[in-house]
């Protein structure tokens, strides 16, 4: 179904190429298939677009870090909207990236609110490789 969702959405005509839902759904597509420089350039479309919209942040943000990019990462997410502040997954992804650039207790206090703010992150807190130097704090 990944390539006949991909072919409708290239059919698409090319102004509505640049609407928030089409360049979330293509961005799904290429992060699915971790093709990140694609995905950084289609989520950074995203966040011109639609600008209070915390998705194209959130996924910018990760692309970056999938790309080693990490400081990168954090800055873009420290400028996005204020609507970041109400997601857990802002809170967490902060908390990976303080942990991978060495700032155990920022990393903390990133994880800790997005536990608070959905206990399910805690789970895959767990396992997550990029928290390995702040496991015993969380």
């Amino acid at each position: 179904m990944n390539r006949e969702s991909i072919v409708e959405l290239n059919a698409i005509e090319k102004p509505a190429q640049e609407r928030p839902e089409v360049l979330q759904l293509r961005l799904h597509h290429l992060m699915r298939g971790k093709k990140w420089p694609s995905a950084l350039r289609v989520s950074r479309k995203l966040c011109r677009v639609a600008p209070h919209c915390t998705a194209g942040y959130l996924h910018a943000g990760f692309c970056l870090h999938e790309l080693g990019k990490t400081l990168q990462a954090k800055q873009l997410l420290l400028k996005g909207p204020v609507g970041l502040l109400r997601e857990p997954i802002y809170y967490y992804n902060m908390g990976c990236y303080d942990a991978l650039l060495g700032n155990p207790k920022s990393a903390q206090v990133h994880l800790l609110t997005s536990f608070k703010m959905d206990p399910s992150f805690r789970d895959i807190a767990k396992k997550d490789p990029d928290l390995e130097a702040v496991r015993e704090l969380i």
